[in-house]
């Protein structure tokens, strides 16, 4: 299938990415760095998605992964406002078979920086609206809200001894997932799922039973 994945420089994105090509799947790639992805099936467009003028040009996109995200920097612009038109221009079309919004636990509890919790809150409404207006192509759209996963971005919590373990004391499941574990489960909500829609799926470890953001000052 054809697939566009914002945001495949590194973490989440890349190992979402690499699973798809692994599958045999034509991917796509937005991210403002360049990838390190080598693959044939591979194209990688080095453009910041709320650049809407220099977005490329694709047409027929089957599936497409909002994978593209900051935290603390411009939170609102990037993972709600660039999300909306992301979709709007490449999702909302008649190829289209499945959306994945790459959303966070934070946006169900509220515990972390404001308008960050705010704007992964906005990908949790905005996923229901867009479930609705795709349900008559026969497509799906969910949104997975990961917890802790383990990726360069959150290396300053990661490698402070001591706030890890305060971390780890606060997930039931007493660690973090791997981004490629979050990418199976992006590639089970696109490619296997073909029911369930308009729902946001937390995966946390359990994360979210505490409520307690834990971050470095």
């Amino acid at each position: 299938m054809k697939v566009l994945i914002t945001g495949t420089a590194q973490g989440i994105g890349k190992a979402i990415a690499e699973l798809f090509l692994k599958n045999g799947h034509d991917v796509f790639g937005i991210d403002r760095q360049e990838s390190t992805i080598s693959n044939a099936q591979y194209t990688h467009y080095a453009v910041d998605v709320r650049d809407r003028d220099n977005l490329p040009v694709l047409e027929g996109i089957e599936i497409l992964i909002n994978n593209a995200g900051t935290q603390n920097e411009a939170d609102i612009d990037i993972n709600l406002k660039a999300l909306i038109w992301i979709t709007e221009r490449y999702g909302i079309q008649s190829s289209i078979k499945s959306i994945l919004n790459i959303g966070s636990a934070s946006g169900h509890t509220g515990a972390e920086f404001p308008e960050y919790c705010a704007s992964k809150g906005g990908v949790i409404a905005y996923t229901k609206n867009v479930a609705m207006r795709v349900a008559p192509f026969g497509a799906t759209c969910n949104s997975l809200d990961p917890g802790g996963v383990l990726t360069p971005l959150n290396e300053c919590v990661i490698s402070d001894s001591e706030l890890w373990a305060e971390i780890m004391e606060e997930t039931p499941l007493k660690r973090w997932a791997s981004a490629e574990e979050i990418a199976e489960w992006a590639y089970f909500m696109t490619v296997v799922n073909r029911f369930c829609t308009g729902q946001s799926i937390l995966v946390d470890g359990g994360e979210s039973i505490n409520y307690n953001f834990v971050w470095k000052d």
